[in-house]
């Protein structure tokens, strides 16, 4: 049964919030101020239809998200937003975890890193029933979405839908839902195919690698793996990172956008100055190391050995940087020691959602006295940042950098400055 409700504020994921006797009720697409029909559901309320608009609507330019649409698409969950409530609901999210972890948050207003659009996607194959098909799944849902192509991913990925979709095909009579990942780069697409791993493959592992390799072939892709086991590399896979050629290992991590990376990377270089050596912890295949070594030696640790070997390839065939040395560590075990911190003159670190807590204890404990934080999760982050500050930093600097439009993420990077303590102090 129908139920009208008013919406008094923006959730964390983007949902219209009402307040209801019995609790707050979650509205996909509902806004503040407006009055909506809705069907509840525990405390979901589905949007049947907007009574009383909100003026900061704003028209549907997708074809998976508008209101007569069959099914949502889950991709995107503020598409309906208007500029400014959009960006005052990203920067009040960042703003909200900074006051929750008591950090003075020095909030710089958010930068719009959207550039030429996502240079990765991963869409979801299923065949069902008994029709490939690729899209992303319905809000809070495993069922698929199908298109045929999506407004937020950059033109070098116009054809990710049409190329996951004849993958799909030629996998379906393994019946195992993929997850296939396509990167826009130099060379053409690089695809990494997950959920079929060689277990599944059996008896048929040969003759399906060698479909694949000649589906590679006729849908002119530049690199195709198998979970990150390269089929065929007809190109290089390159992705430009400052003066650098990376070719990242296949799947490996990458920022969303390459406007962002540049966001980033100009930020980090302001903040950091002109210093002599520079660690670069979580440093995957060198965005940030690359492009640090222009002015600084830098010292790159990270986990993922293909990312290491990625980045040191790259600085080695590029011209006019300064020494990068690379260390295979994992930082969330065995986080550096104040010592080891101690022998560089600042530190940046872009770990993964889960932030880099013990880290942050041994910066704290050090004597450094600048570190540049690149985070995808504000509350990890200011969870750090509380302990930083508690180590005598001052935050000067917050940016929220969006290169996840219209999503729930923000990217955010912090800057940490305190004097360099003495060692008669510590």
């Amino acid at each position: 049964m129908a139920e009208q409700l008013t919406i008094d504020h923006l959730g964390a994921r983007g949902d219209g919030v009402a307040l209801t006797p019995d609790g707050p009720v979650y509205v996909d697409r509902a806004l503040p101020g407006e009055v909506v029909d809705v069907e509840i559901s525990g405390n979901r309320g589905r949007l049947l239809s907007v009574a009383q608009a909100s003026p900061q609507r704003r028209t549907q330019d997708c074809a998976w998200q508008a209101d007569a649409a069959p099914a949502q698409c889950g991709g995107c969950v503020a598409r309906h937003m208007a500029p400014d409530l959009y960006a005052g609901w990203k920067t009040g999210a960042v703003r909200a975890a900074l006051q929750r972890a008591g950090v003075a948050d020095a909030l710089r207003p958010m930068v719009d890193a959207r550039g030429l659009g996502r240079r990765r996607v991963t869409l979801h194959g299923r065949v069902s029933p008994g029709k490939p098909a690729a899209g992303f799944m319905a809000p809070r849902s495993h069922d698929l979405i199908a298109i045929d192509r999506c407004l937020e991913l950059e033109p070098g990925l116009d054809r990710a839908p049409a190329v996951a979709t004849a993958l799909t095909r030629l996998l379906a009579s393994f019946g195992k839902p993929l997850d296939i990942q396509l990167t826009a780069t130099q060379a053409g697409l690089d695809v990494d195919i997950r959920g079929l791993g060689q277990k599944n493959l059996g008896k048929q592992a040969d003759a399906t690698r060698l479909r694949l390799v000649e589906m590679a072939e006729k849908l002119d892709l530049a690199r195709l793996s198998l979970h990150g086991d390269v089929l065929v590399e007809r190109r290089p896979p390159l992705i430009a990172m400052g003066k650098a050629q990376v070719v990242p290992a296949p799947g490996g991590f990458l920022q969303a956008t390459a406007a962002g990376e540049q966001v980033l990377a100009d930020l980090m270089l302001a903040a950091i100055g002109k210093v002599k050596r520079v660690a670069d912890c979580f440093s995957g295949c060198g965005p940030f190391a690359l492009r640090l070594a222009r002015q600084a030696e830098v010292h790159a640790i990270e986990l993922e050995a293909p990312a290491l070997a990625a980045l040191d390839r790259a600085f080695r065939a590029a011209q006019g940087l300064k020494r990068i040395t690379t260390e295979k560590r994992d930082l969330f075990r065995r986080p550096l020691f104040p010592q080891e911190i101690d022998r560089f003159d600042a530190l940046v670190l872009d770990p993964p959602r889960a932030g880099a807590e013990a880290l942050a204890q041994q910066i704290a404990a050090a004597q450094i006295g600048k570190v540049a934080y690149v985070s995808c999760d504000p509350a990890t982050f200011a969870r750090d940042a509380a302990i930083l500050t508690g180590g005598g930093f001052t935050l000067a600097s917050v940016t929220p950098v969006d290169q996840f439009r219209y999503s729930a993420h923000t990217e955010v990077i912090g800057v940490f400055e305190r004097p360099r303590a003495s060692k008669a102090k510590r």
